[in-house]
């Protein structure tokens, strides 16, 4: 890798900064931060229960509202990045406030007086209660560690990508990122849960308190390395600005003769001086359609909210044609979701003995998934993508990889239902198939992930204007947090409607479940190439239509 051709101008243009040096230290502030994630988050439900006194559904709901919570919190976490304090504060910050919330759970498991006894009286079932206190102590740790580790997730990958101009070079950190993200959701998932249940739970989360405390450490050490990016105050002031605009200009008629704004002359830049907005949104173009009293006599603005300039106008319709890409990502991320929740019950109901002795736990299965990311994640990295650019010429575009996850996603479904169909006929013989035969779908599914994950971010990332590269990157999350609740939404809506999902899935029909994905699938990847067809790209200042053929093979 040529490191020092990534290397990054400082804003101020002082010095050198950016590039491969600063890869270590973001890459490791990542691996320390899910490792925290994972090994306070899979095992919470379980604490609750155990600890807490909590019946499995309230401790469920505690759970599910945690996830929620670090899938919804990149969003507002990049937008104040991008807006008021960047990327480096936001994660930092974040990264503090995740510790002092692990510190709390860690101190709940360690002080008994911070915790219900789980004394029963009277040999009754009925054990006591935590007091006032206690639960502030409880959900206080939950809000802190659900706040910072949603703040800092999608931030370390904006700053990380911020420090290369080569998008070749983005889209080879993003996939050691994600690699790096499964890679500690993994080690957090199994040895830390390990150490949860099996030695205690205060040494368990006393070792996520280290692991988040190096991450912070690590990440604040490369603070002199970074590129930090200018801010332009909030994006969302001139997005709002370009519909104001065209509304209050929406009667004039539009021509290529039309008086088009592009900003102060000495901040325009004098190849974009002669080439019109492009004609995709038209209406829009109103915005920068220059009228008596919009600029003052230097050419600044002189009405905000009544004239806006060229590359304003660009940046808006740029969201607006990456929207429905985003609208597709929503059933491709569904599915994911319905698989990793039903394939825990499937595991309860078969046999999941490996030798006489070890028996793999029901919650771990879904580790699979992550594994199979990880490992392709680096295939990809190293073997396949390298050398498909030197085949065919070019590197594999978000596009391509996008789509090849659609496929992989609905294929490993319909794997998933076959599974299920053999597993149900053998359960009415009387037998139990072994787990592993739940491994193939869901090495399908970690596959097709390891394609459209990392596609999707970099899409996003590349395409969204500079200032909101934040909002960016917290999209992919948005997509999944939205998804585990649709999913939520349609496991209900399917056990009160049909037979398929009883509480002993062994009278059920799953496998209908998933073919009814699969279908969907294949009708979304459907609506996904139309929307790469109409999709139009930006090149400069030129807007190009790419039809699906031409995006998916570019």
């Amino acid at each position: 890798m040529d490191g020092e051709s990534q290397i990054l101008k400082r804003s101020d243009g002082d010095g050198k900064r950016g590039g491969w040096i600063t890869f270590p230290f973001t890459i490791a502030t990542t691996a320390g931060l899910n490792i925290a994630t994972a090994g306070s988050m899979n095992n919470l439900t379980v604490y609750l229960i155990e600890e807490f006194g909590m019946n499995s559904i309230d401790a469920a709901q505690v759970s599910n509202v945690m996830n929620g919570s670090v899938n919804f919190v990149p969003v507002v976490a990049a937008i104040l990045a991008d807006s008021f304090f960047g990327c480096f504060s936001v994660v930092w910050s974040s990264s503090l406030i995740s510790l002092l919330g692990i510190i709390l759970l860690a101190l709940t498991a360690t002080i008994d007086t911070l915790r219900p006894q789980q004394i029963c009286k009277n040999g009754s079932d009925i054990c006591m209660t935590p007091t006032k206190l206690q639960f502030a102590l409880l959900y206080g740790g939950i809000t802190l560690a659900s706040i910072g580790l949603g703040g800092m997730r999608t931030n370390i990958a904006t700053i990380g990508a911020n420090q290369f101009h080569d998008s070749k070079y983005q889209n080879m950190f993003f996939n050691w990122y994600f690699f790096t993200m499964y890679a500690g959701t993994v080690i957090g998932a199994t040895v830390i849960v390990y150490i949860e249940d099996n030695v205690s739970w205060k040494f368990g989360y006393f070792v996520c308190v280290a692991a988040n405390f190096v991450g912070l450490v690590v990440f604040l050490s490369g603070s002199r390395f970074y590129h930090y990016a200018k801010l332009e105050g909030s994006p969302f002031t001139s997005l709002a600005r370009v519909i104001v605009a065209t509304i209050r200009k929406r009667k004039l008629p539009i021509s290529d003769e039309n008086n088009w704004y592009y900003g102060p002359h000495d901040n325009v830049d004098q190849t974009m001086s002669i080439a019109p907005p492009s004609r995709s949104f038209g209406f829009l173009n109103r915005a920068a359609l220059k009228c008596e009293g919009d600029v003052k006599q230097d050419d600044s603005i002189a009405k905000p909210w009544k004239l806006c300039t060229v590359s304003e106008v660009e940046y808006f319709k740029s969201l607006m044609r990456t929207l429905p890409l985003c609208s597709s990502s929503i059933f491709l991320s569904t599915p994911i979701a319905v698989l990793i929740s039903l394939s825990v019950l499937q595991a309860l109901a078969m046999d999941r003995h490996l030798g006489p002795r070890f028996q793999i736990p029901a919650g771990s299965i879904p580790v699979v998934i992550l594994i199979t990311t990880s490992i392709f994640l680096i295939i990809f990295d190293r073997f396949l993508f390298p050398a498909w650019e030197k085949l065919i010429g070019h590197s594999v575009t978000p596009f391509k990889r996008i789509g090849v996850g659609h496929v992989l996603t609905f294929i490993g479904l319909g794997v998933a239902a076959l599974v299920e169909s053999k597993r149900l006929n053998q359960v009415r013989d009387g037998f139990r198939i072994s787990v592993l035969w739940l491994v193939p779908h869901l090495v399908l599914i970690g596959i097709g992930e390891a394609f459209h994950f990392p596609g999707q971010v970099s899409l996003y990332y590349q395409e969204f204007p500079t200032s909101l590269k934040s909002v960016s990157t917290a999209l992919t999350w948005l997509v999944i947090a939205i998804s585990f609740y649709v999913s939520t939404a349609l496991i209900d809506l399917v056990r009160r409607t049909t037979t398929w999902l009883p509480n002993d899935i062994n009278q059920g029909r799953i496998d209908n479940f998933y073919w009814v994905f699969a279908v969907i699938g294949v009708l979304n990847f459907g609506y996904y190439l139309l929307c790469v067809w109409f999709y139009k790209r930006k090149i400069g200042n030129k807007v190009v239509d790419n039809g699906a053929s031409n995006a998916l093979d570019k």
